[in-house]
């Protein structure tokens, strides 16, 4: 059974950065599709990063670009997400989700896909 465990989500100022991380076991299947979502009180989920585990290009929504890294480590399972210059819009749970996939087809932007698996989310919370 696949297991998603985040970790890493916190407190910070306008500015700051966090490094989420999310630990993956259980994988069968051949392949899958990993990313990261995020949902404010009031707020519909949304889709922040999508990569292919193993390998392959990484997508992000626009509102992060060039300020969230996703990667991964194989060796260690595990999927990680750098934020850098964070704003307080940021602020929310943030979720690792695991898509069974032969690659990456984007459908973390789209609201009304829903990935395979999912963690039980880390806090994270920026201040002005």
């Amino acid at each position: 059974q696949v297991q998603l465990v985040e970790s890493g989500g916190g407190s910070v100022q306008t500015g700051g950065s966090l490094r989420l991380s999310c630990a993956a076991s259980g994988f069968t299947h051949s392949g899958y599709c990993m990313a990261w979502f995020r949902q404010a009180p009031g707020k519909e989920r949304e889709g922040v990063a999508e990569i292919y585990a193993g390998g392959g290009v990484a997508n992000y929504r626009n509102s992060v670009k060039g300020r969230f890294t996703i990667s991964q480590d194989s060796a260690k399972n595990t999927l990680y997400l750098q934020m850098n210059s964070l704003k307080p819009e940021d602020s929310a749970m943030y979720y690792c989700a695991a898509d069974e996939a032969t690659y990456c087809s984007g459908a973390y932007l789209d609201p009304k896909y829903d990935f395979d698996y999912w963690g039980q989310g880390t806090q994270v919370t920026v201040s002005s």
